[in-house]
């Protein structure tokens, strides 16, 4: 789970009160962290639209146009996702105002789910399995060897994007990261309910049957682990 935020910078930005008439920037319309982030204005009595209006101006960009607008001062804050928030904060001086790991029971929120076809479940049940091994075992290894587990993935991003992080970014944005194979269902039902009383998405109806985690339960059983809960 990444740290979301809003990164504000300057002492006339303390409080979210003095949010009104500012420009709040979100990776895109109606994604995981704008979605967060229209929510959070609402409970702060604040209105926001499609088109940048409302109390709070809502502005959808990439994360690098973010920081590049934040520096500009043409934006006053923003909403992201990891590595971006910790640039942010390190590269161009931002304040941490909201933390949304504070909004959440536990502070346990989804980002990233693991899927597959239902039909592909049904017809290779043992493939499904051995991927699900395999996750619960790179979970593990990510978590007891944090500053090997670092070294690999800014492998991977400097081999498919051409250029590492540096290591202090990644440390810092890696400190805000939890990895766990449950999928804390509860969040995405709350975050579909969101969109939906934001006028960003129809009515999702239940969510219950988008999980099947049988099969991952029946792994977490056979290593004495406790089980994961769906909706």
């Amino acid at each position: 789970m990444p740290t979301v935020l809003i990164a504000a910078s300057g002492p006339e930005i303390t409080s979210p009160g003095q949010l009104r008439g500012r420009k709040i920037a979100s990776p895109s319309l109606g994604n995981t962290q704008d979605v967060a982030l229209r929510a959070w204005l609402r409970s702060q009595g604040f209105s926001t639209d499609t088109a940048g209006g409302g109390d709070v101006s809502v502005v959808p960009q990439d994360n690098a146009q973010s920081l590049e607008t934040f520096i500009a001062g043409t934006i006053d804050g923003a909403w992201l996702p990891e590595p971006w928030a910790t640039r942010l904060i390190q590269d161009a001086g931002a304040k941490v105002l909201v933390d949304e790991r504070d909004l959440w029971p536990a502070g346990r929120y989804v980002t990233t789910h693991l899927m597959v076809a239902t039909t592909f479940l049904d017809a290779h049940p043992d493939v499904v399995q051995r991927i699900l091994l395999a996750t619960i075992q790179a979970v593990d290894f990510v978590d007891a060897n944090p500053a090997e587990a670092q070294r690999i993935a800014n492998a991977e991003i400097q081999r498919w994007t051409s250029k590492a992080l540096g290591e202090t970014l990644l440390a810092g944005a890696w400190g805000n990261l939890t990895f766990t194979v449950d999928p804390i269902a509860s969040s995405l039902q709350k975050s579909a309910s969101d969109a939906q009383a934001l006028g960003l998405l129809d009515d999702p109806g239940d969510l219950a049957g988008l999980y099947d985690l049988a099969p991952l339960n029946a792994l977490l059983r056979s290593q004495g682990r406790a089980e994961v809960a769906g909706l």
